[in-house]
């Protein structure tokens, strides 16, 4: 990690081996480093508990060589990337220990499970068409450090599947609600949880759906308490989110 880092250069420096002039420049070089088409941001593991995590989408496999190497460099592993193509993953996994899930297209270089919170993420969702955003969420959290468990196809269509899980959903921490076409399952959860809930639209649906929007505006309409709302096909800033919540509170391992 990057505090392992600077831990050593500063031992270095009490130690006697290390002058104050090449500390100082060793440091100063830390915060990030400019690849030219990428400033790496190498203080985030610091700033938020977790490095930076790569968005795949438009980026050649070279520049994302070039960011992981630079990540690597700094820690050894759960480089998360996130809307990764499989030409793309199969590129990258001619140089690094990839795993890939063709489903979220979420890449892991590296992965290693290491629980550091104790609570538990309840990924959730309306239909079998919203799984891979879902994933997205659920992969997020995992790397992060999270047990998950998944809920899938329990949409209000036949809300007796929903409630069939009362339990999974009273015992949970946080609760990430994925669903397109009209988006009422983060509602009918939000009314049962007592536990934060992250809503994430989907894309899904028929053409009044417009591309998610009608889920999203139902969801930003919810009347349920604690009920809170990502963009579109934001299965990444769900899980990201999720995560930051159960490490809240004495939940660290």
């Amino acid at each position: 990690m990057v505090s392992q880092h600077i831990l050593s250069v500063l031992k270095q420096v009490q130690d006697g081996n290390m002058d104050l002039h090449t500390a100082y420049e060793k440091l100063k070089i830390s915060p990030f480093e400019d690849l030219g088409y990428a400033k790496i941001d190498h203080h985030r593991a610091i700033r938020q508990g977790t490095p930076e995590v790569i968005y795949g989408a438009g980026k050649t496999t070279e520049q994302m060589k070039g960011i992981i190497h630079s990540l690597l460099s700094h820690c050894s592993q759960n480089i998360l990337i996130t809307r990764l193509s499989p030409e793309s993953a199969s590129e990258l996994a001619e140089h690094f220990d990839l795993f890939y899930d063709k489903l979220s297209h979420v890449g892991i270089v590296n992965h290693r499970q290491e629980l550091t919170a104790s609570g538990t993420i309840l990924v959730a969702t309306g239909g079998t068409s919203d799984i891979p955003v879902a994933e997205e969420a659920a992969l997020t959290a995992s790397v992060l450090g999270n047990p998950v468990e998944r809920l899938y196809d329990v949409g209000v269509a036949g809300i007796h599947r929903l409630l069939s899980h009362a339990e999974s959903i009273a015992s949970a921490t946080v609760i990430v609600a994925v669903a397109g076409m009209e988006g009422a399952l983060a509602s009918v959860i939000g009314g049962l949880a007592d536990c934060p809930v992250i809503a994430v639209p989907t894309s899904v649906g028929y053409g009044a759906n417009f591309n998610g929007l009608s889920a999203l505006l139902s969801m930003l309409n919810s009347c349920a308490s604690g009920v809170s709302v990502v963009n579109i096909d934001n299965g990444f800033g769900a899980g990201y989110l999720a995560s930051m919540i159960n490490h809240i509170g004495g939940n660290h391992s």
